[in-house]
């Protein structure tokens, strides 16, 4: 980590939180593209298969997420927000010049690397805010990771409230909005996300802060889908248009309630008693006398150097009084090199399992615009804002669920991954249905699905630590777009336009369209239901051993990693 001077106090890192916030809604570019993608087919005379490439594009920017990763121990806050508003600026330009023929005959190649660079904005903006902020609340990790998670997954909901009241519906005013106004704000935060000295001891108003947060961004997310139902369904005077996205303002200035809070009211008794126990905790004699051996140890790795080493029986000694330990390979709960985890079943069963949710969930979000063009519905922001709702539904409600059984009853979080994709296969014969309405009931039970599968993170940290968590949990990601380029652009958007050109034209409308796309999806999300079952039944006894006592408990780690 780069030399960062940290903002010391216990408001600062309430205002990066809140800050955070903001970083998090901007940064869901990639929610956007259902907005636009029409407008890239009518203008650009694109057919469906090449939108969905594009919808690749977006998928793999967005998770892409190694050199940000890398970048976070290297780099300032400030400065990856910094590359990610460059990285957006300039993405986006390329597109809404084309869009908006300012610039034209750009060949299709040069589209899809602008939309990657676009996209991928919201690694850098999203590694940044995360990783910040787990730092600064150290104590409270599944919290912070939680929001933060959420209100990315919200962004596509604001998105579209901007999208129908602010810019009028048009594409092109989107795209220059996802150009100029994403980069400002986040330019304009960067001073408030930083780092900032973690509270040493515990606050007892942290859970009710923390409690706060989530109950605003549930009554936000309500507040947006109602928001976006009323506008499209009635017809709203500008006035109250504009009234309805204040209050998704004042909504998403929630978070700063909790500084202005702590400024209004200090609590010095605390601070004053936090000082008396540090004082009387530096009276106290060590509780831990290290032993012999462990004394000695320094002396005995020192002598490695100069060729004299250590004899084996002060090594058996050292071993014998826990000083020492052999070299042996870590146990499913411990720290595993990277090299080790691509070496077990189970991480690829999670991986494979992850990849069939995923990759099934994001054929239907990247085709949204034009499946809903097929079952008769020509503006898709309601679809979109459902979809976005639910996902962000199904990001906290899987937390909540699988942290109660993983700790009453030492359940795997996997069960619900699979017991997820099992509603998603029958959600996908209920699409190729086309029963009339049911398309916003389907819609919703993928966001849901989908929100479950981001319980791969948790349970890739518990299977094999968070020494490596970084590159683990970004190879896991890359499900996203490899099941984005098999299952959407080479399968849905092929068969979209051969249906299409069946009908004579370039856009294909009814139930045919899509109704072999979701046979075969809900094929996978079958065979990702057998897979998720399988490892749960395989990692079940690990869980017990982790959880046996109701709370996570560390595994004692080997030193030969």
């Amino acid at each position: 980590m780069p030399n960062l001077v940290e903002k010391t106090g216990s408001r600062p890192p309430w205002v990066g939180l809140a800050a955070a916030a903001w970083v998090q809604i901007a940064a869901g570019t990639s929610s956007t593209f259902p907005l636009y993608s029409a407008a890239l087919k009518s203008v650009l005379g694109f057919n469906q298969q090449q939108i969905t490439i594009l919808g690749v594009a977006c998928d793999l920017g967005e998770n892409l997420g190694l050199l940000p990763g890398y970048g976070s121990n290297k780099l300032p806050p400030w400065a990856m927000l910094l590359i990610g508003s460059t990285s957006c600026f300039l993405g986006y330009s390329v597109l809404w010049s084309s869009v908006n023929q300012i610039i034209h005959g750009l060949p299709f190649w040069l589209l899809f690397i602008a939309l990657f660079f676009g996209t991928n904005s919201s690694s850098w903006f999203g590694t940044a805010s995360l990783v910040t902020n787990m730092r600064n609340f150290p104590m409270s990790r599944g919290p912070v990771a939680g929001l933060i998670k959420g209100y990315i997954g919200l962004s596509g909901a604001a998105f579209t409230v901007i999208f129908s009241v602010l810019l009028h519906h048009s594409s092109t005013n989107l795209l220059f909005f996802l150009m100029v106004g994403v980069p400002l704000l986040c330019l304009s935060l960067m001073y408030f996300v930083r780092p900032c000295v973690p509270a040493t001891n515990d606050d007892p108003s942290e859970p009710v802060y923390f409690a706060f947060l989530l109950g605003s961004s549930i009554l936000l997310a309500a507040y947006l889908v109602m928001t976006t139902v009323l506008n499209e369904v009635f017809s709203l005077s500008s006035v109250l248009k504009y009234v309805l996205l204040a209050g998704t303002v004042l909504f998403l200035m929630a978070p700063l309630a909790i500084p202005i809070k702590m400024t209004l009211f200090r609590s010095n008794a605390k601070s004053s008693l936090a000082d008396n126990l540090a004082k009387e905790e530096g009276e106290k004699e060590p509780l831990l006398i290290p032993s012999t051996s462990a004394s000695n140890l320094g002396t005995l790795f020192e002598g490695e150097g100069d060729g004299d080493g250590a004899s084996e029986m002060e090594i058996l000694l050292a071993e014998g009084e826990g000083a020492v330990k052999k070299k042996r390979k870590p146990r499913r709960g411990e720290d595993f090199k990277v090299r080790q985890v691509f070496a077990k079943a189970d991480f690829w069963l999670l991986w494979f399992a992850y990849f069939l949710g995923m990759g099934s969930g994001i054929t239907v979000s990247n085709n949204l615009a034009q499946i809903g063009f097929a079952f008769g519905i020509k503006g898709t922001t309601i679809l979109l804002c459902l979809f976005s709702f639910f996902n962000f539904c199904g990001r906290l409600a899987s937390g909540a669920i699988s942290e109660h059984f993983v700790r009453s009853k030492a359940l795997p979080r996997t069960l619900w991954m699979g017991a997820a994709q099992l509603v998603m296969m029958f959600t996908f014969l209920l699409f190729s249905m086309a029963i009339d309405g049911t398309i916003y009931v389907a819609t919703a039970l993928v966001g849901i699905g989908m929100g479950f599968q981001y319980l791969s993170i948790s349970t890739i940290s518990e299977l094999f630590g968070l020494k490596n968590f970084g590159i683990n949990f970004n190879f896991i990601l890359l499900g996203n777009p490899t099941g984005a380029a098999i299952f959407s652009a080479l399968m849905a958007g092929h068969i979209y336009d051969r249906e299409a050109t069946k009908q004579g034209s370039s856009t294909c409308i009814g139930p045919d369209c899509y109704r072999v796309t979701f046979l075969v999806l809900a094929g996978l999300c079958g065979l990702g239901t057998l897979l998720s079952v399988i490892l749960t039944v395989r990692i079940r006894p690990v869980y017990q051993a982790l959880y046996a006592s109701g709370s996570f408990r560390l595994q004692p780690q080997s030193n030969g990693h």
